[in-house]
């Protein structure tokens, strides 16, 4: 007899995404204290009131039901990437479609469409183990990065990297094979640096030119200047302990994209090491989640969705929370269920009613075929 799938939600899991958006929120709170009241907070709060309920509907919509929509998703996903690329310009990019009431950036949803149509290509699959059958998932994973690249948001793009590698490893792909493959793209690094803006340039060295200290820089190196110093100036405790700032000098504080790319600054800032902290293990905590249900899953393509989520959750944020620290260069790369954005908190808490879901439901699934991997292939 099976168990109810109520007795199966992944509480742990929920608990953890809902922590990073509330600490998210707190970050929220301290840039409109520090440069200015806005409406973000309360508009970040509506966002949250729709990502719950999308949570719990995908949570509790079994996972073979979604399986059939997976390339139809990507592919209309794929449309609104076209689409998005002849809206009108802001600052510069085309990353949004402008629908009234908000503007979707359809990047972020994309992705998550990418992670279910390479899931349904690989399952029951042996292609994967030969040269020519990486072709197809290299090219579902191309399209859409070219698409993103020509908005333009390369760091955006590159994300998909780690996914499709984690996924066909997870699949059975031969690692030697995946080895030529890093290595070819290694070979290409001079090439795509030369196809770099001076921007994108500039992000790269100040990582290995960073100073602290003296003169406050310009240009890019700036941005991270700024990020270590207003983390700094909260000290180990945070603000929240103190009755006055410790710099009355406006231009200390002065921090640009603080609810967007930086709101990990802003935690810190006001909670110290101890908001670092929870940042942290709620994190790490949701990829052992993540992890632990791709493992138990038993259906092919539940375990590789899952493990395709957890993989851009966590490469998320690693990468964000390394650059404001001055670890990697500054790439834009926001933090998922915590950073500002309706778009990425809807798609980020779909992905984890989606990981729900495969926990929820994967007793009740008949398996077909064995799960084709590296590993079972070896003992036949």
């Amino acid at each position: 007899m099976h168990a109810s799938p109520l007795s199966k939600i992944p509480w742990l899991l929920f608990f953890s995404a809902l922590g990073i958006t509330l600490l998210g929120l707190c970050g929220l709170l301290r840039a409109d204290e520090l440069y200015g009241r806005t409406t973000l907070v309360e508009r970040q709060i509506i966002w949250l009131m729709l990502a719950l309920p999308v949570c719990g509907l995908v949570a509790f919509t079994p996972f073979r039901r979604i399986r059939p929509w997976s390339t139809p998703l990507f592919v209309f996903a794929l449309i609104l990437l076209a689409l998005t690329l002849f809206m009108p310009p802001i600052n510069g990019s085309r990353r949004w479609i402008p629908l009234g009431f908000f503007d979707l950036q359809a990047s972020e949803p994309a992705r998550l469409s990418f992670i279910l149509a390479l899931a349904a290509w690989l399952m029951h699959r042996r292609t994967q183990q030969t040269v020519t059958g990486l072709l197809v998932p290299s090219l579902m994973a191309i399209i859409p990065m070219l698409l993103i690249i020509r908005e333009p948001d390369l760091d955006t793009a590159l994300l998909f990297v780690p996914v499709l590698a984690v996924m066909l490893l997870a699949a059975g792909a031969n690692v030697r094979h995946m080895i030529n493959a890093a290595l070819i793209m290694v070979a290409f690094v001079p090439l795509l640096w030369t196809q770099m803006s001076a921007e994108q340039k500039s992000r790269v060295v100040t990582v290995f030119t960073q100073q602290d200290g003296g003169r406050v820089p310009t240009g890019d190196g700036f941005h991270l200047h700024q990020s270590k110093q207003v983390l700094a100036l909260g000290g180990f405790y945070g603000s929240v302990t103190e009755s006055a700032p410790p710099l009355d000098d406006p231009a200390a504080w002065q921090l640009p994209a603080s609810r967007t790319d930086f709101v990990f600054v802003m935690i810190g800032e006001r909670f110290g090491f101890a908001g670092c902290f929870a940042v942290v293990v709620c994190y790490s905590m949701l990829v052992l989640q993540g992890l632990w249900i791709a493992q138990n899953a038993q259906e092919p393509w539940a375990r590789l969705v899952a493990i395709g989520i957890t993989t851009l959750i966590g490469e998320q944020a690693v990468l964000n929370t390394a650059m404001t620290v001055g670890i990697l260069p500054i790439t834009g790369t926001t933090l998922p269920l915590c950073s500002y954005g309706g778009s990425s908190l809807i798609s980020t808490w779909a992905a984890i009613g989606l990981l729900m879901s495969i926990r929820m439901h994967s007793a009740l699934e008949a398996v077909g075929e064995p799960f084709f991997s590296r590993q079972l292939q070896s003992t036949r």
